[in-house]
């Protein structure tokens, strides 16, 4: 096998691994300890400022989409739609373009070093390589609030990168995001 047919074949091969190794979300949840969650038995979704009285005010598809997929998980785990809840569901999405400068030993082969009659050739290490890699990072942020106390009582921030177009496949990352983050939610209603 020559030369060429080698560096293409591993060329392949790391591109093949680089496809798989798709970069998985940060996750954090906490929930407050002195809680006793075995008390709420209902959920609805939190009225934010401008929304109006009957909690459609998600409106975008996204946050519909979204909505709906913590309705799933929220029912999933017993809890019941109700009017005069228990637990008010909050969620925020973001997504901002972030830039990730990295620095690395250059490649280059080394220079000639005429320094003593050339007997020395300068190391890789004295000259840097900078990367500028740019990419679009999304955060989901999902509170569950006491709603009686109007306290904060379980919250979880999912954080990364966004690939492919964002407009394809709303419903299935929705999904995919919403769950991820309730894996974190060890809780059921009434128990």
């Amino acid at each position: 096998m020559s030369v060429t047919n080698r560096c293409l074949m591993v060329i392949v091969a790391i591109a093949a691994l680089a496809a798989c190794a798709a970069p998985q979300p940060e996750i954090r949840s906490d929930f407050d300890r002195n809680v006793d969650f075995s008390a709420f038995r209902t959920y609805n979704i939190m009225l934010t400022a401008g929304q109006n009285t009957t909690g459609d005010g998600y409106g975008t598809l996204v946050g519909q989409r979204i909505r709906a997929a913590v309705e799933r998980e929220m029912e999933s785990r017993g809890y019941v739609k109700d009017q005069a809840p228990d637990l008010l569901v909050n969620f925020t999405l973001t997504v901002q373009s972030v830039q990730k400068v990295t620095q690395v030993p250059s490649q280059n082969a080394p220079r000639a070093y005429y320094y003593r009659g050339g007997y020395y050739r300068t190391w890789n290490t004295y000259s840097y390589d900078t990367w500028v890699r740019e990419y679009d990072e999304g955060t989901l942020l999902i509170d569950i609030v006491d709603a009686q106390r109007q306290q904060l009582v379980w919250e979880a921030a999912g954080t990364g990168r966004l690939k492919g177009d964002l407009s394809t496949d709303i419903e299935a990352r929705a999904n995919r995001a919403v769950a991820l983050l309730f894996e974190r939610y060890p809780f059921r209603a009434g128990l």
